[in-house]
């Protein structure tokens, strides 16, 4: 019963080394508004959706990155991934990282004190992190908690996930909606987060 807990435990853990590295790659735009280095990037000529993409790629690299180093330890928790499941998580990190970079950015742009950032995000965090399934499944909890399952997007991003290490585990939705959740909010997100930079002053 333990390793299979831990079996159904692992991909959360992974979704939880995206989560924060993803997120926290992107408190580097507060940074770079203090030091002086954003408002001459944003006085170049680039579009700052250009930038916005960019930073989004780059925080995406770092979780991915990560996250391929603790997906080596799969076996570790009783996980036997085939070559064509790493390479769906692979996608599937891709898509969820840059979902939750974007949501970083959103955020780090509007943000003046890294203070603030850290504060607003560690609000945002853990309920997303706790409410996508890493610790139980959807299936018998409460229906008011159920319903916020099921709003929350990384809860599809770690049920893509889970598909790809565990195809056998059971009570996961479709894979293709899944897949397309997590890849309308990495959009959503990433144009939201450029419509911020965009509204965003030189001097911010």
């Amino acid at each position: 019963m333990g390793a299979s807990y831990l079996a159904y435990l692992y991909p959360g853990i992974l979704a939880l080394v995206l989560l924060f590295t993803a997120i926290f790659a992107t408190i580097s735009t507060v940074e770079d508004r203090h030091s002086g280095f954003l408002q001459g990037v944003l006085v170049a000529p680039v579009s700052r959706t250009a930038i916005v993409v960019g930073q989004a790629l780059g925080g995406t690299t770092l979780a991915v990155g990560q996250g391929l180093a603790f997906l080596a330890l799969a076996p570790l928790a009783g996980l036997r991934v085939a070559p064509l499941g790493v390479l769906g998580a692979l996608g599937v990190m891709v898509v969820v990282a840059f979902g939750l970079t974007s949501l970083g950015l959103l955020i780090a742009w509007r943000i003046e004190s890294t203070q603030g950032f850290h504060t607003i995000m560690n609000l945002l965090l853990i309920p997303i992190w706790l409410l996508s399934g890493a610790f139980f499944p959807p299936a018998g909890v409460p229906a008011p908690l159920a319903w916020l399952m099921r709003l929350d997007p990384l809860t599809y991003g770690l049920a893509a996930l889970r598909a790809c290490l565990d195809p056998a585990a059971p009570g996961l939705p479709p894979l293709a909606l899944s897949l397309g959740v997590a890849i309308g909010f990495g959009a959503v997100a990433c144009a939201a987060a450029v419509a911020t930079a965009r509204r965003a002053s030189v001097a911010a």
